[in-house]
This record gives C-alpha cells, structure tokens and sequence, in this order.
C-alpha cells in the first residue's frame, strides 16, 4: 500500500484563511505561492478560478492521452454584510447552507477595505434567563442573527460597507487522528490536489492534467461550470468533502461515509450520478492499490464534478469525497487516513 508523508501545517494553515464565495483572494494567494514549480502553466481566469496544467508524458504506442480536469474548491460558507442598522448593529446575507442551531453566540471576523474587525454573531432576541419557554425552543433564521462590533453606529458606518465579507472564527487543530476547523469543506480536498501535485513533481502524468482550485462553489459551483467550459476535459474529477454519518444519534444505514475507513468514490448525490466505469475504475484502483476506499451515496448535495458533468456536449465525472463530521460548522473534522488515501488514489490515477 503507498504511503504518503501529509504537510498538515499545510492544511490547517488554508482551514484558516478567510474565502467565502466571490472573495477567495487569501486562498488563491496561497495557492499561487504552493503551486510555484509544480505546474507547466498557472493562470487565474476571469471568475478568479487558479487553473495549473501539467502536461502528459510521452505515450506510449496505442496509449489513449486524456485530459482530465481534477477540481477542488477555495471558497467557504460565510456571510455578507446586508444592512447596517440606526444602532450600528449589522444584518447578514448567508453564502452556503448554514444550520443556525451551530451559529449561537459565535465570534466572526468583518473584511472591510480598511482592514478587519472583531466581532460577535447572535440572533436577536431575550437572553435566556428573561426568555419565554417558546422563546427558549425556537431555532432562528440567518435573517434573525446580528453581528455586533462594540462600536457606535457612526463608526461603524464609516468603516464597514455593505458587501464586506463576515468569516466563522476558528484556529484548526488536531485532535487525536482528527484535523479540525473551519472551511475543511472545501480546503481539505484543495490541500489534497496540492499534494498530489507535490508528489509528482519531476514526473511526467499519465494523462494532460488541469487541476483547478475553483472559486463560488458553495453558492452553486459557478466557477467549476466555467473552468470546464474553457478548459474542455474529456475525464472530469472532483474533490470534495462527503457526511461522515459515524457519530451517537445515527443509524447504520445512514452512514454515508465512515471516517478513517478511506476516501469516498461518489455512486450518486443530488446533483450528479457519477460516470458508472469511472466508479469501476477508481474501485478496481484502490483495491489493486491496496488503498482504503469506501463507496459513497449522497442523499443531498453536490461538487464540482457535477459541473464537470454537465459542460458542452458532457464529460464522463466522478468525484473523489473526503469523509467529513460535523460539516458546515466550524469543527469539520478530517482523518488523517483518509486524506493520505485520497492523496494515494489519485496520485495512483494519474500515474
């Protein structure tokens, strides 16, 4: 079985970085300075999509050279600034799908032109002490939450504009066989595919790769639509986090993934049914391999391998997903095993 050493300084390092969609400009920095000298070619497209090619070895005599397009995304849930109230308290436009029952009384960042500023996420409303019973058992709505500065309205309406961007504060960290934090939907799986680039540095791929780092995924994997419109790949890949069902309150036939029981092959989600041979192919890999794969059905949700799917005439897609707990909250926590057998597979793949 291949091992792979994991720079997971690296990761926590991208789980901390704020990106939510249309502002990923601290991600795809990052990206740039990693991908130096692991890319024939690096270009930022319009959308702000970080697009890195790696051309193919010489083929062999009646070898078939694809061009597989491999996408992870940058950007992360998180909000706007939506309104600024007469008390200077600000109201928020949701980007990504949040469950609010994690948002209570949690310390986020503002991202204004002048530089950042802390503050505190809460719904509206009676403390608890003072609160109805009712009152005690509603789950609010995002529309519900403020963000407050400890600032006077004049102040903060000089410093903060409508549009900035408003990031989960969370340091990542590891716990146990864990790496937990904010944002590992999707910086995992961008930390994957720059490792895999690392591990082929000095080798020549198989096949033309296009590996992107895309960006508004989360409201709608706008940029993986446009990357594969221009990039016209005849073997579509994403890479992304997957519900990792293992925890008290769960059912067995509700595990959609296990973690540390390797990376997940996507059969079917909500918005793609994965290229059925594709499937095969990365199954038969993995246990030829010896490398930990489980297959994986999703009962909601969708990644970029959909995008893929779906561009011009269509692309045979899959996605390769990273078994994940307590998604869209700001302890996403990923296995280490799993991570260095998503590494593995692909690495396998495109060798």
């Amino acid at each position: 079985m291949p091992t792979t050493e994991l720079r997971l300084d690296v990761l926590m390092h991208l789980s901390n970085l704020p990106g939510v969609p249309g502002q990923e400009d601290a991600v795809r920095e990052f990206v740039l300075r990693e991908l130096d000298g692991l890319a024939d070619e690096v270009r930022v497209d319009a959308l702000g999509n970080v697009i890195a090619f790696r051309a193919a070895r010489k083929p062999k005599k009646s070898e078939k050279v694809e061009r597989v397009m491999v996408s992870a995304h940058m950007d992360e849930i998180g909000f706007l600034v939506r309104f600024i109230d007469d008390q200077g308290y600000l109201r928020v436009q949701a980007l990504g799908g949040f469950d609010t029952r994690n948002l209570f009384a949690r310390n986020v960042t503002v991202h204004t032109r002048g530089g950042t500023l802390p503050g505190i996420l809460t719904p509206g409303g009676r403390p608890v002490h003072i609160a109805t019973p009712e009152e005690r058992k509603k789950i609010p709505e995002v529309r519900d939450f403020v963000v407050d500065l400890g600032l006077s309205a004049d102040e903060v309406r000089r410093r903060v504009r409508v549009g900035d961007m408003v990031t989960l504060d969370q340091a990542a960290r590891q716990v146990g066989n864990l790496v937990c934090g904010k944002a590992m939907d999707d910086r995992a799986s961008v930390f994957m595919l720059l490792e895999v680039l690392r591990q082929l540095r000095g080798k020549r791929p198989r096949h033309d790769l296009i590996a992107v780092f895309s960006v508004q995924e989360e409201v709608g994997l706008r940029g993986a639509v446009v990357a594969a419109y221009g990039a016209q790949p005849t073997v579509g890949i994403g890479l992304d986090v997957t519900l990792a069902v293992d925890t008290p309150g769960s059912t067995p036939d509700e595990a959609v993934t296990r973690v540390g029981g390797g990376i997940g092959i996507k059969v079917f989600d909500s918005s793609m049914i994965s290229t059925r041979w594709l499937v095969d192919e990365f199954a038969d890999l993995a246990d030829a391999q010896g490398i930990p794969a489980q297959l994986e059905v999703l009962a909601l949700g969708g990644t970029d391998g959909a995008a893929i799917q779906r561009s011009r005439d269509g692309v045979p897609s899959v996605t390769l997903s990273l078994p994940t707990r307590y998604i869209h909250t700001i302890v996403e926590a990923v296995h280490v095993d799993d991570l260095r057998a998503g590494v593995d597979l692909l690495c396998a793949y495109l060798r």
